[in-house]
């Protein structure tokens, strides 16, 4: 279905004797009044007190909590973690719908290579993964049950995600040429997760220059099936499509995991999927817990000072009213770029390119509870990860998925749609986002999920929305020798120890997955962790 036809159907009444005006709901998960007070210029009240610590870590992301959890580690435990919300975990975080557990965000983890072994430290500590036999075995309990992910092609339900029901030869050439080029880009570089450890070579510094839609034209692949499914995963990952990301960006979804598989082609294996009915917040909820006091929520960084004697930092408190001082002799910065930039006093010219340099995708992730299974359409059984061909989302996932329950029941499916490609591009996304009524939305995702679902509507109880008006740097060109937006090596800059990155301005130190240029848990955590291994040594 192309897109102005879906359009055009969504006005229809798709919802049959449903009543949508039945279905609540609302907003939830981000206070974006907070945000925008910083952004409004808002005149603050002087400090009304001056709170000490050793360190401070400014976000509550994943990467401050892999920064937190860094300093733990060194037995540095005179710290305190400022963030936002009212949770800590970013994009990483979960809730419920009418007591079912869902994701908010990021709702998996790939099984992370030996080239993030900071992450693979941080699932064995937390009994993800163990040493059997002399091999890394994980807990089959989190990794992504059977069937895995399905695609609703032509009117009926297909294995995988590529599509395949009914293809031409000439799709299927294509679908071969582009897994062929990608297997010779695998040999000529080393694909990397996280891509911040290392400098590009010659073969990706090329592809990094261009966009993604360029490289394929340039190879002359333009079957529209193949073209759909590159764009479902660059939007999937980044946040926007083949014509916004990097031809980089492209490559390496494929060749820094399981490759590109084609019918009668040798099969690749590919890495298993760690996952929960809350998503990543199961992680981040972890890694929060030991925390305890050291986390304060509800705090608005307004200003972060490198000082004569140490950091100075001062943070609207939601809980008080009142604007607090904090003073630590190191700071570890992992707000979002664009924040970073504003809070940070005088900062640093790589910190202000960078904030102009950096592109956000806004994204909507739509947690629709259903009071008992759909009707599902021919093909095979409902999948954790469930898409349809040619929509203006992404599909949805199904929280109940890793239940053993033997007969499906009310579950919730959260749906994502990424908003990075919209006409007029990401600030006219994070506009349409923002402005458009919770009911409009609710139409527009019920007509959409409706066409592979006809009886949604009628089983639906309650949609929770939340939006991330900048929810991710997205890869797009650039003509650098290094993923992200990375200064030079210098005294005030890049610093590379034993692999490990740190960016640093004097007694502050920046992480974040912005930096990275694209948003995946490994890259915030190995930032993070970074800089919370280097801070005072």
């Amino acid at each position: 279905m192309q897109r102005r036809h879906f359009l055009a159907a969504s006005s229809l009444p798709l919802f049959g004797c449903a009543e949508p005006g039945q279905i609540t709901g609302g907003f939830t998960g981000i206070n974006h009044e907070r945000g925008h007070l910083l952004r409004d210029g808002k005149a603050w009240p002087a400090p009304s007190v001056v709170r000490k610590t050793r360190v401070l870590i400014a976000g509550g992301g994943v990467a401050g909590l892999a920064a937190a959890r860094a300093l733990r580690l060194r037995g540095i435990d005179d710290f305190a973690l400022l963030e936002l919300e009212d949770a800590a975990g970013g994009n990483s975080r979960g809730g419920a719908v009418n007591g079912i557990a869902c994701p908010l965000g990021a709702h998996y983890l790939p099984v992370p290579g030996d080239d993030a072994h900071e992450v693979q430290d941080v699932l064995e500590e937390l009994g993800l993964r163990k040493r059997v036999a002399g091999r890394w075995v994980y807990d089959e309990r989190h990794l992504c049950h059977s069937p895995q992910e399905r695609l609703f092609f032509k009117g009926e339900w297909q294995d995988g995600l590529l599509p395949l029901q009914g293809i031409n030869a000439s799709t299927l050439a294509q679908y071969q040429q582009f897994s062929a080029l990608v297997e010779v880009a695998r040999k000529a570089s080393h694909w990397r997760i996280p891509a911040s450890k290392s400098p590009l070579s010659s073969v990706q510094i090329e592809l990094n220059a261009i966009t993604f839609v360029a490289y394929l034209d340039r190879n002359g692949l333009t079957d529209q099936h193949l073209r759909w499914y590159l764009d479902y995963c660059c939007r999937d990952d980044y946040g926007a499509g083949i014509a916004t990301v990097s031809a980089w960006a492209g490559i390496h979804y494929f060749a820094s995991r399981h490759g590109f598989s084609v019918p009668g082609a040798a099969s690749v294996e590919r890495e298993g999927v760690l996952t929960w009915p809350e998503g990543n917040a199961w992680l981040t909820r972890r890694m929060a817990a030991p925390l305890k006091e050291r986390l304060h929520t509800g705090q608005i960084v307004l200003r972060i000072a490198n000082t004569r004697g140490g950091v100075e930092l001062d943070a609207f408190n939601t809980a008080t009213r009142a604007v607090e001082r904090w003073q630590a002799s190191h700071a570890i910065v992992a707000l979002p770029i664009f924040v970073a930039a504003r809070v940070v006093q005088n900062p640093p010219e790589f910190l202000r390119l960078a904030a102009q340099r950096t592109v956000y995708a806004p994204w909507l992730v739509a947690n629709i509870h259903i009071k008992t299974a759909l009707h599902d359409r021919p093909g095979p059984a409902p999948s954790w990860d469930n898409v349809l061909y040619g929509t203006a989302g992404l599909g949805y996932v199904d929280a109940s998925h890793q239940s053993l329950r033997p007969v499906p029941g009310a579950t919730v499916l959260t749906h994502y749609r990424a908003l990075g490609d919209v006409p007029g591009g990401a600030l006219a996304g994070r506009r349409l986002l923002m402005n458009q009524s919770w009911d409009t939305w609710r139409d527009e995702i019920l007509a959409e999920l409706s066409v592979a679902h006809p009886d949604l509507a009628g089983k639906t109880t309650r949609i929770d929305i939340t939006r991330y008006g900048h929810a991710m740097a997205v890869p797009v060109p650039r003509n650098m020798k290094k993923i992200g937006l990375q200064p030079p090596n210098s005294k005030h800059g890049l610093l590379l120890k034993k692999e490990r990155l740190v960016l640093s301005d004097d007694r502050l130190r920046f992480a974040h997955s912005d930096w990275a240029g694209y948003s995946v848990f490994e890259e915030a955590f190995t930032l993070g962790h970074g800089a919370g291994t280097s801070t005072m040594s």
